[in-house]
């Protein structure tokens, strides 16, 4: 094919690309997006803000926040799946500190009550004190989160009875699985509270969003706007392969799309 037929279809395609872009960002979730579309949409179901935030790549909800607000509200390499998974609910906060010997039967009844308490998409964010080699959570409590619509959880702590959570697939994120647990050990100190979960702050009822790029977190205050320039961000990135492959040069797809 001749040489500057290809570059008018590349550059074609580039033009669709771009189009398509700027109608997919003006509107998701059946309603329009303005230049003002930072601004909370009081119209939108809570429901739906969840299923957008499922739709949208972590990377992209990470940028997003950064660039709006300045804050890097990404979890560290240490915050590892115990299975590949993709989810995103509100948080349920719940926090664990040490107690050493403690022969209290009601010492963690909080931390199950918090469970019970919650309920669809809902994402359990826990913060153990001090937790790298304590189980923060287990096959029992997946079980009940599971069973009440949960969409996941993250533990700044351990993991244990992985096998069984990988059965039920019920998805966890955590710093270690480690075999311990917390009772006789821990105190519950707290739910719904403001933790900090592997060095980010977690409000209850923020956005927890998490994919096999790490986990984010987005002040429940900033959802809407976060989530208007992720999606941007993701139909410029998305658009971008296909250029590439044409072009051959990712230098002239980051001029046309001023994404990297």
């Amino acid at each position: 094919m001749n040489k500057h037929v290809i570059f008018v279809r590349a550059h074609l395609l580039a033009a669709f690309f771009v189009s398509a872009a700027v109608l997919g960002a003006a509107s998701y979730a059946g309603r329009t997006v303005s230049a003002d579309a930072g601004r909370p949409n009081p119209q939108q179901s809570e429901a739906s803000l969840i299923a957008d935030f499922r739709r949208v790549e972590v990377a992209s909800v990470s940028d997003a926040m950064e660039q709006l607000t300045g804050r890097r509200m990404y979890m560290s390499h240490r915050m590892s799946p115990i299975f590949t998974t993709k989810f995103a609910g509100f948080a349920r906060t719940v926090l664990l500190k040490k107690d050493e010997g403690n022969n209290d039967p009601g010492a963690l009844t909080g931390m199950l009550q918090a469970i019970d308490d919650g309920g669809a998409d809902s994402v359990y964010v826990m913060a153990v004190e001090g937790g790298e080699d304590i189980a923060g959570m287990g096959g029992l409590m997946g079980t009940a989160m599971l069973a009440r619509g949960y969409a996941g959880a993250v533990i700044d702590g351990g993991v244990r009875d992985t096998a069984y959570l990988r059965k039920i697939e019920f998805p966890v994120y955590a710093t270690g699985i480690v075999p311990s647990t917390s009772v006789h050990h821990y105190r519950f100190a707290g739910s719904q509270i403001a933790v900090t979960c592997d060095g980010v702050l977690v409000n209850a009822g923020d956005i927890v969003a998490a994919d096999s790029d790490g986990v984010v977190v987005v002040p429940r205050a900033q959802a809407e706007k976060v989530l208007a320039l992720a999606q941007q961000m993701d139909f410029k990135e998305h658009s971008m392969y296909a250029v590439i492959e044409q072009m051959k040069s990712i230098v002239e797809a980051v001029k046309k799309f001023g994404r990297i």
